[in-house]
């Protein structure tokens, strides 16, 4: 059961440039010492009356007193603006744990994740989770970019796949994603997904899925961008 959403209050340890347009926080959690999550959940970050962003948890929970966000700071808006200009010692305020994006370990299916490039960090905790905690079933990942830069945590998922044998990666570059999605499914008999990206790539998966005969509502997803 996910944990109730809380104001809380971190401080700022480190912060790293992935790529010119993502960058990654580790946040040390003060009040509460540490925050209690699941993995793909976010925070809500405030900036004024009505103004918030959502900041997808990189971690796991296996770190709760410390907590990693990713974020993709290309469109240059409020919340890319603060998070460029985060450094060590910055105090940071914000609500959380929030969001359902979550897997459910009763659920007997064998899971199948989709990530369009920032849309990968919920889905990172949520693997690096199983790594921690044990694979239970199959699962496959299908990651697209438009080119080799977005895809940030790459090698996390290269060296999980050669250590796990019930871990299938499929980096995918530039080729449309329902094909790649098309290719790792010949079967969707027993198979649950899950889809963190832009509305295109969550419909564009969906309707590829429920073309061969997956129910609507075994499409899980989580929004980043319209």
């Amino acid at each position: 059961m996910a944990a109730p959403p809380r104001e809380c209050r971190a401080i700022v340890a480190e912060t790293r440039t992935l790529t010119p347009e993502i960058l990654e926080v580790d946040l040390r959690m003060e009040d509460p010492p540490a925050l209690t999550f699941t993995a793909g959940q976010w925070i809500s970050v405030p900036f004024g009356p009505k103004i918030v962003r959502a900041y997808s948890i990189a971690s796991t929970p296996a770190t709760p007193s410390t907590i990693t966000l990713s974020a993709d700071v290309a469109p240059g808006g409020v919340g890319s603006t603060w998070f460029r200009r985060l450094a060590p010692g910055a105090d940071v305020v914000f609500k959380g744990p929030l969001g359902g994006f979550i897997f459910d370990r009763a659920d007997p299916r064998r899971p199948l994740f989709v990530a369009e490039e920032i849309g990968i960090v919920p889905i990172r905790s949520i693997l690096l989770d199983f790594d921690h905690t044990g694979f239970e079933r199959p699962a496959t990942l299908v990651y697209w970019a438009r080119d080799p830069s977005w895809l940030v945590y790459d090698a996390d998922f290269t060296s999980l796949a050669r250590r796990v044998c019930d871990f299938s990666y499929r980096p995918i570059i530039g080729t449309p994603l329902a094909d790649a999605v098309a290719a790792a499914t010949p079967s969707v008999e027993g198979l649950v997904t899950y889809v963190a990206g832009g509305a295109r790539t969550i419909y564009a998966t969906r309707e590829v899925l429920m073309a061969r005969g997956l129910e609507r509502k075994s499409v899980k997803w989580e929004k980043f961008y319209d």
